[in-house]
């Protein structure tokens, strides 16, 4: 894509068949250079390497065996070099120990023609330094626009004529330049990366520590650390924070394939990953990589700095959330999650004290086995609370408002906030493998203000919390907000959190007279079989279920009459619910007749809430201790009578 213009892009089909498409029109214009009448033709590979210049936007680089540069996005080219290969005839080479006869079965099928351009780059600090790799081992350098071509033929520790797979210009210093090189048609599956900081006059490698089966396929390096390097290989990504002296594999659920290539989009710090046939791959934010030293490593535990979290409103293109009901056949991929990300790295496992008795046991191994637990040793095994990660979320005048859990095990992990206090309510229970209903929305709580807020963390092991190093801040902003009103967003906050408490408590009056009909239920089993217990009791309890049915039909509504698909009256948890929903998806101030609702609820639900608590703590009370006078069957709910006299 034009980075000034995303409305024109380049692309190319196998050997350097060259499009330059508008996304406004539709129009897909052919572009690729051709060889002039009396020139030799023109020799592409299968990925013909392009550039968009860095300098200025509309100059394109893209290179066969010669390299073409147009200034007006593809419609003059003009050849600022000559072959820049061996020119080697691939009818004299051997394959496989033999130079092959014309004739022979399938000859050059599906090859690019011998001696291309295979990598290409511009310097970012000096547009008129050039490097073009070869598919037969060259290194070409220009330092003057093209005018005059430096070659390169010979590279410590890697064989003659090996593939070049990548060239990259570094941002940082005007003559640093990475090479990767590709030498698996040989049957040498070794990783080729080589450093130069003197424009390829000399090099040396930077292979370090990689793995030696997987070569080099494409190189990326950041923007803002010069010593922060990312690389793509046969069997994935890797990455050096101390400019290739030691390399880390990244893992996070990308597959073991082939990565050929890698972009960096510098304004969220975003790595891009593309791969043979598995699709592209996106690590959000891998700004806790830079300066990523042994010393941090060697830690216990260390929580990276945040970025600031932008408060929005997340767009519902489908209606729903995700892709709706799109279907399968209708692709589309995960956003990065909502809210703020919390990175931390831990150096070890916590183990449980089950898990450390295993691993006792099995470093003991056929020597002298461990003691073996004693039953209260056991018993605490089983009792452990299961260890954790807890991490806090303070508000900007420094109170506690939300906590969440993160994973246990070592390395790196990530843990997001969706910028919401807590929920009234708990989420319901979901089997294993269930799908959420994408017309329900998960239990939450208000969104916060705009604001700097802090995180702290802790351990949580054998029940013990213990508190982790590395308090870290960062802001909550919002887009606009000079031109927002910030009165609007006080206003809906401070309504959202009388709403939560409305919603706690209707939520929590629900479930207890939900609770209450049970136990009158089973109450009226034991009347029915205790023939000791006075009549008025039983009129007592018909008189408690139809006080209950009352205050449950104010809560939830009439389902009697619904039931028959009749029109009733909003119920208070319908009320509350409402405003829930038409809040949800809203960062402006409460209407007036969403407040004239919370009203409403909030008044009838104190009256049906003292009504509840007199049956709950008083009237059903009375009766139960009348039912175990009378030497009726235990019911749920309450404490068997006993005495040992």
């Amino acid at each position: 894509m034009d980075p000034q213009d995303p409305n024109t892009v380049y692309a190319e089909a196998q050997y350097g068949v060259l499009v330059r498409y508008d996304r406004r029109t539709g129009e897909s214009l052919g572009i690729q250079p051709q060889a002039l009448p009396g020139e030799p033709p023109l020799r592409w590979n299968w990925d013909s390497p392009i550039v968009i210049s860095t300098h200025q936007h509309t100059r394109v680089y893209f290179a066969a065996n010669k390299v073409f540069r147009s200034d007006d996005r593809g419609s003059t080219w003009k050849a600022i070099s000559g072959d820049l290969t061996r020119q080697l005839d691939r009818n004299q080479l051997p394959v496989m120990g033999k130079v092959w006869p014309p004739d022979t079965v399938a000859k050059n099928e599906s090859t690019s023609f011998y001696g291309n351009i295979t990598a290409l780059a511009e310097s970012p600090k000096d547009e008129d330094l050039l490097y073009a790799g070869t598919d037969d081992g060259l290194v070409q350098v220009t330092e003057d626009a093209g005018k005059h071509w430096r070659k390169v033929e010979k590279f410590p520790g890697v064989p003659e004529r090996t593939y070049v797979s990548r060239l990259l210009a570094s941002r940082h210093a005007v003559h640093t330049v990475y090479a990767a090189f590709d030498n698996h048609k040989n049957g040498d599956f070794k990783p080729y990366v080589l450093k130069s900081t003197d424009a390829g006059k000399t090099w040396k490698s930077i292979a370090g520590n990689l793995p030696h089966n997987g070569p080099v396929l494409a190189l990326a390096e950041d923007p803002v650390d010069a010593n922060l390097l990312f690389l793509g290989t046969e069997f994935g990504v890797y990455f050096s924070s101390d400019a290739g002296g030691r390399w880390v594999h990244l893992g996070g659920g990308i597959p073991t394939i082939a990565v050929r290539d890698l972009a960096i989009q510098g304004r969220m710090n975003d790595l891009v990953v593309g791969t043979f046939g598995r699709g592209i791959y996106i690590l959000d934010d891998y700004t806790p990589l830079r300066g990523l030293t042994p010393a941090v490593l060697s830690k216990p535990a260390h929580l990276f700095s945040v970025r600031d979290a932008w408060l929005y409103i997340q767009s519902r293109q489908y209606g729903l959330r995700g892709k709706a009901f799109q279907g399968a056949a209708f692709y589309s991929a995960d956003n990065p999650p909502y809210g703020t990300t919390l990175t931390y790295y831990l150096k070890e496992t916590i183990q449980t004290k089950k898990e450390q008795r295993h691993a006792a046991e099995k470093k003991a191994g056929k020597g002298k086995p461990p003691a073996y637990p004693k039953p209260a040793e056991l018993r605490a095994e089983a009792e452990e609370a299961a260890p954790a990660i807890l991490f806090t979320i303070h508000d900007p005048l420094g109170e506690p408002i939300r906590t969440l859990t993160g994973p246990i095990t070592k390395g790196f992990h990530r843990v997001s906030w969706d910028l919401r206090e807590p929920a009234p309510v708990l989420p319901r229970r979901r089997p294993p493998g269930a799908e959420s209903d994408v017309f329900s929305e998960p239990s939450s709580g208000a969104l916060v203000m705009p604001g700097t807020y802090s995180v702290t963390w802790a351990q949580r092991v054998g029940g013990k919390i213990t508190p982790l190093p590395g308090r870290q801040e960062f802001r909550v902003v919002v887009e606009g907000a000079a031109e927002a009103p910030l009165a609007d967003r006080q206003a809906l906050f401070t309504f959202q959190r009388q709403l939560t408490k409305l919603r706690r408590a209707v939520s929590g009056a629900l479930a207890a007279a939900n609770d209450v009909s049970d136990r009158l239920e089973e109450i009226q089993r034991a009347i029915r079989v205790t023939p000791a217990l006075a009549e008025k009791w039983r009129t007592v309890a018909d008189k408690l279920e139809q006080r209950n049915r009352d205050i449950l039909r104010a809560l939830r509504g009439d389902q009697a009459l619904r039931a028959r698909n009749e029109n009733t009256p909003p119920s208070i948890a319908e009320r509350v619910q409402t405003i829930v929903g038409q809040q949800r998806l809203a960062l402006t101030a409460p209407t007036t007749t969403q407040r004239q609702q919370y009203q409403a609820a909030s008044h009838e639900f104190a009256r049906e809430l003292s009504k509840l608590r007199q049956l709950v703590q008083t009237d059903l009370p009375r009766l139960e201790k009348a039912l175990s006078a009378a030497g009726a069957p235990w019911t749920p709910g309450r404490l068997p009578e006993w005495s040992e006299k």
